[in-house]
């Protein structure tokens, strides 16, 4: 039918309306949220390229996570600042590391929040690569090994679920063979499957100071201009056991998003990354935007596009907007 029979604005007149005809909803049960954890006791330090964001010592994140929990928001995923570093990146597989020692304390704090940890070995070597160092490359298959070592010592910590980031080619069916040989068939794995080589992270680095000390990571994240390859990349990972995959980061990667939605059928996660929050948190404070608005339209986007769940650090400022804190 053709104006003035169809008239599209007959279902926009009030925010009623407008609201029982929405395609797409944002929910708490959507989000999960990053908290970096760094060793000592009462460490609140704010990182200055995220607003409102913290390294927090283990004390400070059991507040947090509790706080988070009483907002509604189903999980949380950690990344560890360890209190010394090398080349190999032993602290991420130490029985008493900093997340393995997290872990514990928010089992206990707040056993119904999921706990999800990060699997790379960035912030814990001292060249600040995701792997084990030999010559001027990352080492794929010496590196598998020591990220198995890790997943595992998070599982026997407690967590719910373990995500490499790495990048490394088998990592996943590394990490699964070493989870089910040791008891933990169970646990779920959800793969950074598409992560790609991107300018967005720049933030995140300061705030889990894991920079490289040399080069980049172009060698194993994937290249930006690449989309078809991210099908490969997640069909490896499906194939190798991942339970859930991610694309990171997630705004300038929609179309990926939406492209894997139609060909996969398992969760979908996507990385709302450092970037694009402060990308908005810089143009709210200048006073060009509407903050809060613009968050949950860059959020709504992201399900719209197909992903499952969001991993961003709005989760708290979304959850307080969504019960109308």
């Amino acid at each position: 039918m053709k104006f003035p029979v169809s008239r599209p604005r007959r279902l926009r007149k009030s925010q009623a309306l407008r609201d029982m005809v929405r395609e797409t909803a944002v929910s708490v049960n959507d989000l999960i949220c990053p908290l970096f954890v760094k060793h000592g006791r009462n460490v609140k330090i704010p990182i200055q390229s995220m607003p409102g964001y913290y390294q927090l010592s283990v004390d400070h994140t059991v507040k947090e996570a509790r706080e988070i929990n009483r907002l509604g928001i189903k999980a949380v995923i950690l990344f560890g600042i360890p209190d010394r570093k090398d080349a190999l990146g032993s602290m991420a597989y130490a029985p008493h590391g900093i997340i393995q020692e997290t872990v514990q304390r928010l089992k206990d704090a707040v056993p119904e929040l999921v706990i999800i940890t990060d699997v790379c070995l960035c912030e814990y070597t001292d060249h600040g690569h995701c792997g084990v160092v030999k010559g001027n490359d990352v080492d794929n298959d010496a590196t598998l090994e020591l990220l198995a070592r890790m997943a595992l010592s998070h599982a026997q910590a407690g967590a719910d679920m373990v995500a490499p980031s790495d990048m490394m080619d088998g990592r996943v069916g590394a990490i699964r063979k070493h989870l089910d040989e040791n008891g933990f068939s169970m646990l779920p794995i959800m793969s950074y499957a598409a992560k790609y080589a991107s300018s967005f992270y720049g933030p995140f680095r300061e705030a889990a100071e894991s920079a490289p000390s040399f080069g980049d990571r172009k060698t194993y994240q994937m290249d930006p201009a690449n989309a078809r390859e991210a099908f490969r990349e997640v069909e490896l990972d499906v194939q190798e056991g991942a339970d859930l995959v991610m694309v990171k980061p997630a705004l300038p990667y929609l179309d990926v998003i939406t492209r894997l939605r139609s060909r996969f059928d398992l969760p979908i996660a996507a990385y709302n990354v450092s970037g694009e929050y402060a990308l908005v948190k810089a143009a709210e404070k200048l006073g060009w935007i509407d903050g809060p608005k613009v968050m949950m339209e860059c959020l709504c986007s992201i399900k719209r596009a197909g992903a499952d769940l969001i991993v961003t650090y709005f989760a708290k400022e979304v959850a307080k907007v969504l019960k109308g804190l």
